[in-house]
């Protein structure tokens, strides 16, 4: 992972026109969280493996048909301003077919459940994402973290904050 982030005494974070200027290297992707461009290298098998088995999961036993987007990229309410995220899987209802002709970068309305698979910068997926993606209103997080070893599924918005958790521990992805 790659972050940057302005010299000490610099004016300001890095603005969206900064965040939109940015060259990102092929197979990476780039984020702005926070005021900081985050470069991420391409997942690593056992990422993806993650993510094949929790889109079959949810596939197969929700209630409601859903859609979902491997890397889509999202706008999201920041302190100032907005950020733009990529959540690992993004899902939505079928009936709504958010996907279709969706921009590069979406507002998150009507996404059901974003999902985080912690790599390279697990930090920004286990607090600013997960605060952002509070702050967008996405009803349900659900983070995988394969260095602790646990999954979180947050839900319950209010404000920047999910305010229900529930936490299952000692999973080996």
């Amino acid at each position: 992972m790659i972050v940057m982030a302005r010299e000490p005494g610099a004016e300001a974070d890095f603005t969206l026109q900064d965040f939109l200027s940015f060259d990102t290297p092929e197979g990476y992707r780039a984020e702005l969280i926070d005021g900081e461009i985050v470069v991420t290298p391409p997942p690593d098998g056992n990422h993806e493996r993650c993510i094949m088995r929790i889109v079959k999961q949810v596939l197969a036993a929700s209630a409601t048909p859903m859609d979902f987007s491997g890397q889509k990229g999202l706008i999201v309410p920041v302190v100032e301003g907005q950020g733009r995220v990529i959540p690992d899987i993004t899902l939505a209802p079928a009936k709504l077919d958010l996907f279709l002709d969706a921009p590069t970068w979406m507002r998150p309305t009507g996404v059901a459940m974003v999902v985080e698979i912690t790599s390279s910068s697990p930090d920004h997926d286990r607090n600013a994402k997960r605060r952002a993606y509070a702050a967008a209103q996405i009803p349900l997080y659900l983070l995988v973290d394969r260095q602790r070893h646990e999954v979180i599924l947050h839900g319950d918005t209010m404000r920047n904050e999910y305010t229900s958790s529930l936490a299952l521990s000692h999973f080996r992805w």
